[in-house]
């Protein structure tokens, strides 16, 4: 063994040498070009890395700054992910259309736009208008620092030295013509579709289809618009198609609207989420912290987590996850302190209502002052067709936009038309947050990276650090919105709009209604960190994707605007369950890493505890065991009952009744009121323990167990079938059972999948659980963390690492995270690659 650890040791320290003599030899000409790149030609500059693989292929990638950091990143990455990273590439290109046609869907990673041709038509124009490059030339802090563009020309160098030197295997893209080589600005336009995926990202639709109507009185010649002989082309179907309106759509509706806005913004539908929780050394068996993070993210696609550690001998020393495309560690730990993210309830984007010049509805006012509208012509390539042209119209607030998803149509007409403001358009700090929160040795510090660089678009942090501390922060980019203002400029349908959602819609034709600047931030209109809500030094912080009002059940935060969230209205049932949990943890102490461990695969589901008994009742009381379903046939749900009352109340692989009971929570949910549904009506003063009571009594029970018992009689499926023999994957054919289970249920360990009766059940995960890690630390120079990346590290379905991981989240395992050295060294599946451009 002796032996085998010297041996080891000579490796690597020869493998460090050469990357040392391989830097140090750049002669001066190339060390002069690192300083200076062109963002605009594929990045260079002779970069190496040195890359350790433990198990799990986890690479541990070792570079003296961080262009070689940057470089072994984006060398690893391609290696496992080359085929998502490429086909993101081709979003941000704007050239989807090209490669795949314009009506195919994408898959969400980088937008939510419903097809290619507008997601071309964005960000081609982004790329045309030279928004990314003109963010890179910014001066930090509004701009991004040196290390982090070096980051960036570093990540984009490894990956096109993987390509020129490796064959692509994956079939996703195997002699793809659209595999090709990346630049800076890539990379960076990779970062700015995260920064506005919460914003811009959702509106693409609104924005890409907005068209002026035609002026007061039909006089077509006053809006200038010599594209549109061009634009009435066959990929261009539906009401968007031809040239200006010849009549003005009806108004928004406040009431509808204030509705659509709530669900638009409300975090627990997205297919993001998350928990995290910090314990503080007071409930602890070392008297040092502990963080669990669980965020939940799509399990396919571009959006996916991806492992490392990147270590830069005295200044940089980091493990996590890192968003595909993204060169920093975005969630992870180091040797003093730990975080994790949240998706946050600040409303990211605010409208202006713009009233139009009668004369030109491509012009607005501003204090009676006419301003022209900003046109933005873009054309995109289109495979087996013509190009297909098209018209964005730009304003100082941003772009014209005409709806937020189709529940909040936001209608251009002969009078007024609405821009939308967001600004993470303005943002590309997120990967310098990053960086700053993997250099942080406590959570002061920690907090103190978060106000220095302000890059967080659209998530809250919670963190621990080995001296027991810990912190809740909502420390993100959000338009400052105050009430005052709100109060002051709202419009008619911004004063429905914001107490419901958050989403300001403010008077655009008014000069004092400017958002103003905090003098803390580093940019203008936005709040400054000081403003965020924060919770420092609790015996425990949670955040499950509600507001910042209960990151302490005991400790409620108040006092902020809107805009951040709401307060005092009902939780979650997942954030209901977890405070349940890490409140009752807290209390009990002597907290370990294993009690977080436990906490993740407990599975419990609080809907359950509060309404599966009242259901199993509600069932026995059902007059000859038979209920009415939806289609009015009457359906025996006799066995139904008892099925329910032995249920365990978890969502374990092996639990028998949580299937059915899940089916049928589903369908009585979204048809019955919440007020019907409980006997117990929320109580701000009790809001984890309300509402309760189910209501035996509420019309939707019969009918909803009678659809559930008929849906799965159809389907074959036992009512007390185990629910990991339904909900489950298929990796190179073999079916790995899942437990877990969905929002709907409450469940910590959320698991999102598809319904499909055809083919046996809840057959494939669209998203939850991801890149989970539990970490303490116990007065050794190493943490103690485990880990688990669900759906592992690489999507190349021949990789060994395509399904190990999955395996493991199957069956409920570990991975014990080499952090320290001693650690790396002595793995039995250490594998050391120097990586380097050839020249």
């Amino acid at each position: 063994m002796l032996r085998r650890t010297r041996s080891t040791l000579r490796r690597v320290a020869l493998a460090g040498a050469a990357l040392l003599a391989a830097t140090a030899a750049v002669p001066p000409a190339h060390a002069q070009a690192r300083a200076a790149p062109d963002a605009r030609t594929p990045a260079g500059g002779g970069l190496s890395a040195v890359i350790r693989y433990t198990e799990n292929g986890i690479p541990h990638i070792l570079g003296r700054d961080h262009a070689q950091v940057g470089f072994g990143t984006g060398w690893a990455q391609a290696a496992d992910q080359v085929c998502v990273l490429a086909d993101g590439f081709v979003t941000v290109s704007g050239e989807r259309s090209r490669w795949f046609g314009p009506d195919a869907p994408t898959d969400g990673s980088l937008s939510s736009v419903t097809r290619n041709l507008s997601s071309d038509l964005y960000f081609k124009g982004v790329r045309e208008s030279g928004t990314v490059e003109g963010l890179l030339a910014t001066p930090a802090p509004a701009g991004p620092s040196k290390d982090l563009k070096e980051l960036m020309r570093g990540w984009a160098a490894g990956y096109n030295a993987w390509l020129a030197q490796n064959r692509v295997t994956d079939p996703a893209c195997k002699g793809a013509a659209w595999l090709r080589p990346v630049t800076t600005v890539d990379v960076a336009a990779r970062g700015f579709a995260i920064a506005v995926l919460g914003g811009e990202g959702r509106g693409i639709d609104g924005i890409t289809g907005a068209r002026p109507p035609a002026p007061a009185g039909g006089a077509r010649a006053a809006v200038p618009h010599e594209a549109l002989p061009h634009e009435a082309v066959p990929h261009e179907a539906g009401p968007h198609a031809a040239g200006p309106r010849e009549a003005d759509p009806p108004e928004a509706d406040p009431a509808a609207a204030a509705q659509a806005a709530r669900e638009f913004f409300d975090t627990s539908r997205h297919d993001m989420g998350s928990n995290a929780v910090a314990f503080a050394g007071s409930t602890t068996a070392s008297g040092r912290g502990l963080l669990l993070g669980n965020p939940h993210y799509p399990w396919q696609g571009g959006r996916r987590f991806w492992q490392s550690q990147q270590t830069i001998p005295g200044e940089l020393n980091v493990s996590g996850g890192s968003l595909l495309g993204m060169p920093a560690v975005s969630i992870g730990f180091n040797e003093k302190v730990a975080w994790s993210h949240t998706v946050a309830t600040g409303t990211p984007v605010n409208l202006h209502e713009l009233a139009l010049d009668p004369a030109d509805p491509t012009a607005y006012l501003v204090d009676g002052i006419p301003q022209k509208m900003t046109r933005r012509t873009v054309t995109v390539p289109v495979a087996g067709g013509d190009p297909v042209t098209r018209t964005q119209w730009w304003t100082r607030y941003g772009p014209v936009v005409t709806n937020l998803g189709a529940g909040l149509p936001l209608p251009w007409t002969t009078r007024s038309a609405y821009a939308l403001n967001d600004p993470n358009a303005s943002n590309l700090r997120g990967s310098d947050t990053a960086l700053a929160l993997g250099k942080a040795r406590s959570v002061a510090g920690i907090q103190d990276a978060l106000a220095r660089t302000q890059g967080l678009p659209w998530v809250n942090t919670v963190a621990a650090d080995s001296a027991g501390g810990t912190l809740f922060t909502q420390t993100q980019v959000l338009p400052r919105i105050t009430d005052e203002l709100a109060a002051r400029c709202s419009t008619p349908l911004g004063r429905a709009v914001y107490p419901a959602s958050g989403l300001a819609v403010l008077d655009g034709a008014r000069g004092d209604c400017a958002l103003g600047s905090d003098a803390d931030a580093v940019q203008p209109g936005v709040f400054g960190p000081g403003k965020a809500p924060t919770l420092r030094d609790a015996p425990y912080a949670e955040n499950s994707n509600d507001s910042a009002w209960l990151a302490h059940a005991d400790r409620p935060l108040t006092g902020y605007e809107r805009v951040w969230g709401n307060v005092a209205t009902p939780r979650s049932l997942r954030t209901r369950g977890a405070l349940e949990d890490v409140s009752a943890m807290a209390a009990k102490g002597r907290l370990t890493v294993a009690d977080l461990q436990k906490l993740q695969f407990a599975n419990r589901a609080p809907a359950g505890d509060l309404a599966a008994a009242d259901a199993a009742r509600a069932c026995s009381a059902l007059p000859g065991g038979t209920a009415t379903a939806a289609d009015g046939s009457v359906v025996d749900v006799s066995a139904a009952c008892a099925v329910l009352a032995r249920w365990d109340r978890t969502t374990d692989a092996g639990s028998r009744g949580a299937l059915l009971f899940d089916r049928f929570w589903r369908r009585l949910t979204a048809s019955v009121p919440s007020a019907d549904l409980w006997l117990v009506p929320f109580s701000a003063a009790d809001p984890v323990r309300t509402p309760r009571t189910l209501n035996r009594a509420a019309p939707g029970i019969g009918r909803a167990l009678a659809d559930t018992v008929a849906e799965l009689g159809a389907a074959g499926i036992a009512l007390d079938a185990p629910l990991g023999d339904h909900q489950f994957v298929v990796r190179n054919g073999r079916k790995l059972p899942v437990g877990g289970g969905t929002e709907a249920l409450g469940v910590w360990n959320k698991v999102e999948a598809r319904w499909s009766a055809a083919d046996g059940g809840y057959s494939d995960v669209a998203g939850g659980s991801s890149h989970i890690q539990a970490v303490g630390w116990d007065g050794s120079s190493c943490p103690v963390a485990r880990t688990l990346l669900t759906y592992g590290q690489s999507s190349d379905p021949g990789s060994p690492y395509y399904a190990d991981q999955t395996r493991l989240f199957s069956e409920e395992r570990w991975v014990r995270a080499r952090f320290c050295e001693r650690d790396i060294l002595t793995s039995p599946r250490l594998k050391v690659v120097l990586v380097r451009e050839r020249r």
